[in-house]
């Protein structure tokens, strides 16, 4: 592969994996706590030295994709007559224990499981500020959750829903759905302003992530046409240098 064609090569790898991020965006719209993720372009410098160089060498600038970000905006506010259902206004995430280990998500859809544990939709428990889980006792009644994720029936305190915060959030890796593995040490949110009986909805904007989709589709197309023409234009060249096996030269 020539220089030209690996330098687009570099820049349809980094466009599809573009194109990948924004659909999973677009699925993800009506997904509540889903925040929509984008892609950190970078050029790679290369140095290429020799004697077809000029002085110094030449640099080429290969295209890599180097991270994978969050927009941390919070998403449109749905009330709902569920106590269970819980918003975060401020920073931070809730944490559920998965079979994989605890997971952070922003989507506050809870309910009870039969021996009354607080769990999520796919049944992973909500943890509290001590990474345990959170259980409701049948005699329990009047369920209330104040702004700082205190929880307590109508005659005790149960306990308190535990939102932390990742160190570096840039490291964190989606785990499917709207879960996510911190990968760095995670540390408590005093204030993560949750709301009883509401649920955040996806920040995605529909209409947005639908430009962005047309204007990444049509550069793919573009570059790999530009491939495509160059791979002819080598084999055309070949093809006038080398004569056909059987004719004369």
């Amino acid at each position: 592969m020539d220089i030209a064609s690996s330098i687009a090569t570099s820049r349809l790898v980094a466009q599809s994996h573009a194109i990948d991020v924004i659909a999973n965006n677009i699925a993800n719209a009506d997904t509540p706590g889903y925040q929509a993720e984008r892609v950190q372009f970078a050029d790679w410098l290369s140095t290429q030295t020799g004697a077809a160089t000029p002085p110094g060498g030449r640099v080429l600038a290969y295209t890599q994709d180097r991270a994978t970000w969050r927009e941390t905006e919070h998403g449109p506010l749905r009330h709902t007559a569920n106590p269970l259902d819980l918003a975060i206004t401020g920073q931070g995430y809730f944490t559920v224990q998965t079979k994989s280990g605890p997971r952070l998500t922003r989507d506050g859809k809870f309910g009870l499981l039969p021996d009354g544990t607080i769990a999520d939709a796919a049944g992973n428990a909500l943890l509290d500020t001590a990474g345990k889980p959170i259980r409701v006792a049948t005699t329990d009644r009047g369920l209330t959750i104040a702004s700082d994720g205190s929880l307590s029936s109508s005659t005790r305190k149960i306990g308190q829903i535990g939102v932390v915060r990742p160190q570096n959030p840039m490291l964190m890796q989606a785990q499917g759905g709207t879960l996510l593995q911190a990968n760095t040490p995670t540390v408590a949110v005093a204030s993560p302003g949750i709301i009883q009986g509401a649920i955040e909805g996806s920040n995605v904007q529909p209409i947005a992530e639908l430009t962005r989709m047309i204007a990444t589709s049509r550069e793919f197309q573009f570059v790999t046409q530009f491939v495509q023409a160059e791979s002819t234009r080598q084999k055309t060249a070949i093809d006038k240098l080398l004569p056909a096996p059987g004719s004369v030269p």
